[in-house]
């Protein structure tokens, strides 16, 4: 499916030269290696939390492991797949460290967006339906169990094969397809009001 021409094995090449750098200390490879994937990260974070804030914070944590663990660092995996690895141990960790308070900021997040939503002037015109609709996918996603959000995220907002995916999962590409199947269903059924419009 993937091109041997395309850019990405060299962009690739170009990562994995920067973390040989990185491991020997150079903070000018480590600086382009976060300004390269942190725009990526942070998205990733951020739909994966429903928080950019936090997203933020974490994002600085998964680049501040790149930095600490460059000398353990191997090319088994294109660079992408282990720092999306890191990533998702990092917001996993999190998510599992806040426990029942999250369920708690979820449900106060959605009660504010109905009050929001119901007290808030009725204009039908295309900016404010997109952006009912994109507040209602997020929402969504952030209410998918962790699995089927990371999987989600990377392959609709990050492009990354279901082999990619399966390893930052831990898993089989058969299983991320199925946590995918899965996801879609149940995203679905949730965005069905959006979706019969």
């Amino acid at each position: 499916m993937a091109d041997p021409d395309s850019p990405q094995p060299a962009a690739d090449d170009s990562d994995v030269a920067l973390m040989v750098l990185v491991a020997a200390g150079d903070h000018g490879a480590f600086r382009q290696l976060v300004e390269r994937h942190r725009h990526a990260v942070v998205a990733t974070i951020g739909k994966m939390l429903g928080d950019p804030v936090e997203a933020e914070d974490l994002a600085q944590l998964v680049f501040l492991r790149v930095w600490k663990n460059a000398r353990r660092y191997q090319p088994t995996a294109k660079f992408t797949t282990w720092l999306f690895t890191v990533a998702r141990n990092l917001v996993f960790n999190e998510t599992r460290r806040r426990g029942r308070k999250r369920e708690v900021s979820i449900e106060e997040r959605e009660a504010g967006g109905v009050i929001q939503a119901d007290t808030s002037p009725a204009r039908p015109d295309q900016e404010m339906l997109e952006a009912e609709l994109r507040a209602a996918i997020d929402k969504a996603i952030t209410a998918l169990p962790e699995n089927q959000r990371l999987a989600v995220v990377l392959r609709r907002y990050q492009d990354m094969p279901y082999e990619e995916i399966a390893v930052v999962l831990k898993t089989t590409a058969a299983s991320v397809k199925s946590l995918l199947f899965r996801a879609r269903e149940t995203l679905r059924q949730h965005l069905a009001a959006y979706l019969n419009e």
